[in-house]
């Protein structure tokens, strides 16, 4: 089974090389996007990466992760994509959930931190609970963490969706889509990791506000 992981990164020298390392213990296939980074994320992902696509100026997740779907489907041979966050956020030890699920022929899978959302900041947990909520009705599925970026999705799921988000909602655009095309969406529990002195890319406010307006013009289409 071919499994590529693809990691959207933006300035995140300090995580992105022990992440790197710890990835490749599981023999996966790796796609950093760097969006533009200013610190030393490229050259870092340049030598611990099977395959570097680099942006020169931040663009936003939803492009980053359009680019590495583009080269990918035209490029190589794969069956399933993995995607996580550069931050630390995502643990890599919980990679191997997301194999095991590969092998069991699933179409799409993410990963639930609310089951245990410890550390997480409570401005976070709500929102993410209300998101999830609203996803979840329009998706007619439950899903109780929409905004999680660590998963797993089948190659046929990609080739049948086109996405437009640029930013930070695309992580909902491809639950609305993927399950409009009638693909089940798996939950399986990950960890949840908060640093004391994270500072995290979401802008509660003004991403908040941007999801709903994309949500609205999405479900009117």
């Amino acid at each position: 089974m071919r499994i590529w992981l693809i990691i959207p990164a933006y300035n995140e020298c300090e995580s992105l090389g022990r992440l790197l390392k710890e990835i490749k213990k599981y023999n996966l296939s790796i796609l950093v996007v760097d969006d533009g980074s200013k610190d030393n994320t490229y050259s870092i992902a340049i030598n611990l990466a099977d395959k570097v696509i680099r942006n020169d100026r931040n663009r936003g997740k939803g492009v980053s992760l359009k680019q590495a779907k583009q080269f990918l489907i035209e490029n190589v041979d794969f069956d399933y994509i993995i995607t996580m966050d550069a931050d630390n956020q995502h643990d890599p030890s919980d990679i191997y959930k997301f194999i095991e699920e590969a092998k069991n022929g699933e179409y799409f899978v993410i990963g639930n931190r609310m089951y245990n959302p410890q550390g997480m900041p409570l401005i976070r947990v709500w929102t993410n609970r209300l998101m999830s909520w609203f996803i979840s009705k329009i998706v007619r599925q439950n899903i109780p963490d929409t905004q999680c970026g660590f998963r797993l999705i089948r190659r046929k799921v990609l080739e049948v969706i086109d996405t437009e988000s640029n930013k930070f909602e695309i992580e909902s655009e491809l639950l609305i889509k993927a399950a409009r095309k009638g693909f089940p969406i798996k939950s399986i529990p990950i960890k949840s990791i908060y640093f004391k002195n994270h500072r995290s890319k979401i802008n509660p406010l003004i991403d908040t506000l941007r999801f709903i307006r994309f949500i609205f013009k999405l479900i009117h289409e």
